[in-house]
This record gives C-alpha cells, sequence and structure tokens, in this order.
C-alpha cells in the first residue's frame, strides 16, 4: 500500500513542482507519453532523496575498531561507579540509545565521535559493535552536536562546561558557536571561560569534575588564586594524604580551604617610651607619647610622692594651660 501511495503520480499529466528538466509536451509527441516520463523521473527521485534521508539518520551497527573519538574532550577524570553501571545495563538489555559519529574528516573509512564516547567505550569492552547515526559534520556541528547532547543530559559539572568552552575558544571557534554547544549567554560564557583559563590546569585535574559544586564557589577559587601566595599553597595540599582518600568534591573543599589567605595587617611600631631626668639626675618618669595617648609613667621607687603631688597639681596645670591658650 505504501508503494502504490508512493507512485501514484507516475500517470498524471503534470510534471512535479520544481523539476527544471523537463519542458512542456511539444504538439508533435504524446502528452501522455510526456507527462509519464516526466512523472516518473520526478517522484523515483522524491523516492530515492527520501531513501538517503532515512540511511543518514538510520541507527547501524558500526565497529569499533573503525572509530575514533572526538577531537576535544568534555569530561575530566573518570567515573568509574557510573560507567560499571552503563556497561551492565548494556550487556543486559544492549545499547538503547545511539552514539552519533561522522565520517573521519581526515582518515578514509574511519569515523569520529560527536557524542557517545562512554557507550563506544562499553562497546569495546563487551567486543560487540556500537549502534550510531552516521551523520555528515562540520566542526562547528560537531561540537554544537557534543554540547548540546550533554547539556540534555545535565551530565556535566560547572568546571567540565567552563574547560569545555575554554578547550574550544582556544581551537579558534567563535563565541557565537560555543554559546549554541553550551546553551549558554554572553555572559555565562564569559564566566565558564574565565573560571577555566584563571584556575591552573594542575588544580582542576587534581579536584577532578566536582559534579556538587556550583559556578559561584568555582569563581571565588579562581578570585583565591589570583594571589601567588595562595597557588602555591594550594600546590602544596595537593600532596596531603587526605586527597587521595577523598571524593572530588571533598578535594575541592581541601583545596579551597588552603586558597583563603588570611591577610595580618602588619603591626604598627609603637613609639619608644622616653624618660624625663630630673635636674638631680634621677630618671624620674617615662613618657609615651603617640596619636591617640600621651602617657606619664612615675617611678614611685625614685620619688614615691611625686605622681600623688602630680594629680594634686592638675587643676592648676591645665587652667595655665588653657590661660596659655587664650592668649
Amino acid at each position: 500500500m505504501a508503494r502504490k501511495n508512493l507512485l501514484s503520480g507516475l500517470g498524471g499529466l503534470g510534471l512535479p513542482a520544481g523539476n527544471p528538466d523537463l519542458s512542456p509536451a511539444s504538439p508533435h509527441e504524446p502528452a501522455a507519453a510526456i507527462a509519464n516520463f516526466g512523472g516518473a523521473r520526478g517522484a523515483i527521485g522524491a523516492v530515492t532523496r527520501s531513501i538517503e534521508q532515512l540511511k543518514a539518520n538510520a541507527v547501524q551497527d558500526i565497529p569499533t575498531e573503525s572509530i575514533d573519538p572526538s577531537f576535544i574532550s568534555d569530561r575530566i577524570g573518570f567515573d568509574a561507579a557510573n560507567y560499571a553501571d552503563l556497561v551492565e545495563s548494556i550487556r543486559a538489555h544492549g545499547q538503547q540509545v545511539p552514539i552519533l559519529i561522522r565520517p573521519h574528516p581526515d582518515k578514509e573509512g574511519r569515523y569520529q565521535v560527536a557524542y557517545g564516547h562512554r557507550r563506544l567505550r562499553a562497546a569495546v569492552e563487551l567486543q560487540r559493535p556500537v549502534r550510531a547515526i552516521v551523520k555528515r559534520l562540520s566542526d562547528d556541528e560537531l561540537v554544537i552536536a557534543q554540547g548540546q547532547e550533554n547539556n540534555a543530559r545535565t551530565d556535566l559539572s560547572f568546571i567540565e562546561r567552563a574547560r569545555f568552552a575554554a578547550s574550544l575558544e582556544q581551537r579558534g571557534f567563535e563565541r557565537a558557536t560555543i554559546m549554541a554547544a553550551l546553551f549558554v549567554d554572553k555572559t555565562g560564557l564569559s564566566r565558564l571561560i574565565s573560571a577555566a583559563t584563571k584556575i591552573p590546569p594542575d588544580i582542576i585535574d587534581a579536584i577532578g569534575a566536582a559534579p556538587k559544586t556550583g559556578r559561584d564557589r568555582w569563581i571565588a577559587l579562581a578570585a583565591n588564586l589570583e594571589a601567588e601566595a595562595s597557588v602555591g599553597a594550594v600546590r602544596a595540599a595537593m600532596s596531603d594524604a587526605l586527597m587521595s582518600a577523598a571524593s572530588s568534591d571533598e578535594r575541592f573543599n581541601l583545596l579551597f580551604s588552603a586558597s583563603v589567605i588570611k591577610k595580618v595587617k602588619p603591626l604598627k611600631p609603637k613609639t619608644k617610651p622616653s624618660a624625663w631626668v630630673a635636674p638631680d639626675g634621677k630618671t624620674v618618669a617615662r613618657i609615651q607619647d603617640d596619636k591617640k595617648l600621651c602617657t606619664v609613667v612615675i617611678d614611685k621607687k625614685v620619688a614615691p610622692e611625686f605622681g600623688a603631688y602630680l594629680i594634686e597639681s592638675l587643676p592648676e596645670l591645665y587652667a595655665a594651660f588653657m590661660g596659655r591658650e587664650s592668649k
């Protein structure tokens, strides 16, 4: 029935719309014959194009040894537990979701992954072909497909997306392409690239994906690491024994704590007390004079009664001082 519907126009009198190869029937030739020939050609061409489109989107079994990874990585580290679950699921139920690959742009007869690297790895481990959709993609189309598939799964952490964005920019991709791949606006993309470029690569690698650590914490770490002292402190902490046993998010917290360098205000040197020596040569008092206080300390061993006398004389002294100020 489907075939009858597809070819039902073969005997029609009119040419298919948009077919420039045939002219109207000549008065010297049977119109029906020309119409039949032209109609067949147009209909068969349409069917052929439909079949080619179906083939382009059809899921195929592709030998894993003929497939190369994407030219750019979007992951940091390797989650062994999640991968083991994926392998067991494919072993038990088969590969339910195909990967997307393209004909390799530089190697005849080979393919390159747009997305589905873990499924490809699982197929290799299980020694079976991988189910894939083969599609001709430009480099821009590949990275957009790669980024959007990961966004759809909400599978990449902030720092993985940040490093992916920075790597694409370093390879010369336009920001419009990167924004399309990551579903971000200009501000969001700037934050991603800033975080990935301000944090040294070895520190990112030491932390890993940190899936539970959000944008603000990574940006705060980047700000802390603008100080050379913080970079040194973090690198020293990377060798801590706790790092090897900690999860990725715990490693972030450990290194973030190390990056916080408390700024100690330098102590202002205190002025050295000056000695007041009486005419008889005795050091009766020591005077500490700074911006806030003037302190007079009487040595009672030298002049036991002088302190009390000075206190009693303060009203007269102050009155004399004020009288001098009024003149």
